[in-house]
């Protein structure tokens, strides 16, 4: 009895020494099962389902459905936060933001697209924003836990706040998470749009997918990387920018870098629409690029084919280098299977066989939604953030951790006026 004893007490104390580091492969989704944890952390399968099912009992992870087991009983998925936590995010663009309500795991609620002028700067386009994504949090219930937002430029995820923004006037700076945690009294988060794609794209792509290489092709062209199952952003935070490097055909043509023959300057969408205006053609927006080569205009369909094959080119430097499982392509311009097409022959034609062997280049399955569901898993891996600094290592000995509806993520916080 004594020694049954003191094994049960390894355990209990090993779980939650362990706890930490379970919540935090859970939320950077390098593990989704009790059998992925063991073998990630090297410990005993009866400490970590222990640990576990303590997280579980306090609403910090959740458990749900099963996976595919390689033998045995089928695995139950772990996910972050309670069955009933949510975020609510926004995916802005420059003259509508796609708003919505994220599960833990990727799903969505209540998604819509509603106006949103960026260009009147933060002052006057945030509150109304937050008035939208305030009700709909009061409609979806209690349980909000996070806000995200997925931004149209480079953002210092330190400062909260986007840096230097091409396409953003008067948003430099700008200290966006304070004003948004102050506003609803709940963790915020906000990153990149490219960035917070490949998040959104990982968290619903199948497990063994843990490389990949996101790209959006909009007005713009970014890339987000997730290295073992988590978002890299590099020494800087600039991974995954790939739009300034020079590619021949670029030629002199300028580039809002300063230099000059950049992809920017050949296959995004304001490349591509200027081109086709200097061809004659009758375009104001990429919307009408789209349109055009969406109904075969041979002029369009040539240019977008050709953005294709520049993108392509760019990618198969990174692809041979990086290895990843899957290439994903999102943004308005992934919606044309010419471009599409380009892209994936290039890759074929210019990478190691080794290299695209079982390599998936496919659009984004989560088409309009992946930016909302990546800023939305932010945001919830934000309040996770917050719980795990509550789970102290006196809590932990006692076997206590944290309520989620502890002062750190509040179950039902009431929206506060900026």
């Amino acid at each position: 009895m004594n020694e049954i004893s003191t094994e049960g007490s390894k355990d209990a104390k090993g779980a939650s020494t362990l706890a930490p580091r379970i919540l935090e492969l859970v939320a950077s989704g390098q593990a989704s099962s009790r059998a992925e944890l063991a073998g990630l952390l090297g410990a005993a399968a009866s400490t970590v389902s222990l640990a576990v099912s303590r997280l579980v009992e306090r609403g910090l992870i959740a458990e749900e459905g099963t996976q595919a087991s390689t033998g045995g009983r089928p695995r139950k998925v772990l996910r972050l936060g309670g069955t009933d936590e949510f975020a609510v995010a926004a995916d802005l663009g420059g003259r509508h933001a796609r708003v919505g309500v994220v599960l833990p795991g990727g799903g969505v609620a209540g998604v819509s697209t509603v106006p949103f002028a960026i260009d009147e700067g933060p002052e006057a386009a945030l509150p109304r924003l937050a008035e939208t994504l305030q009700a709909l949090a009061e409609d979806h219930g209690p349980g909000l836990r996070g806000v995200g937002l997925s931004l149209p430029g480079p953002v210092d995820v330190v400062s909260g706040s986007v840096v230097m923004p091409a396409r953003m006037p008067g948003w430099n700076r700008f200290p966006i998470i304070s004003w948004l945690q102050d506003r609803f009294g709940v963790p915020a988060a906000a990153d990149n749009d490219a960035n917070c794609m490949a998040v959104g794209e990982h968290t619903v792509r199948p497990a063994e997918h843990r490389q990949s290489i996101m790209v959006k092709i909009g007005s713009a062209i970014g890339a987000g990387v997730i290295v073992d199952g988590r978002l890299f952003r590099g020494a800087t935070g600039a991974a995954g920018e790939i739009t300034h490097i020079r590619v021949v055909g670029g030629a002199e043509t300028p580039c809002s870098c300063g230099n000059t023959g950049c992809l920017e300057t050949v296959a995004s969408g304001a490349a591509l629409v200027r081109i086709l205006r200097e061809r004659g053609a009758h375009v104001d927006r990429l919307e009408d690029v789209v349109r055009l080569a969406g109904h075969g205009d041979p002029e369009a369909t040539r240019a977008v084919r050709k953005a294709g094959d520049y993108l392509g080119q760019v990618l198969a430097a990174n692809v041979n280098f990086f290895n990843p499982d899957a290439v994903y392509l999102g943004g308005i311009l992934s919606t044309l299977e010419p471009f599409v097409a380009a892209v994936r022959s290039q890759l074929y034609e210019s990478c190691h066989p080794l290299v695209t062997e079982h390599l998936t280049i496919e659009r984004v399955s989560l088409s309009a939604d992946a930016g909302l569901v990546g800023a939305g898993q932010f945001a919830l891996q934000r309040a996770l953030a917050d719980a795990l600094r509550q789970v102290g290592r006196t809590d932990l000995a006692s076997g206590h951790l944290p309520s989620p509806a502890s002062p750190a993520s509040p179950a039902t916080p009431g929206p506060r006026t900026p």
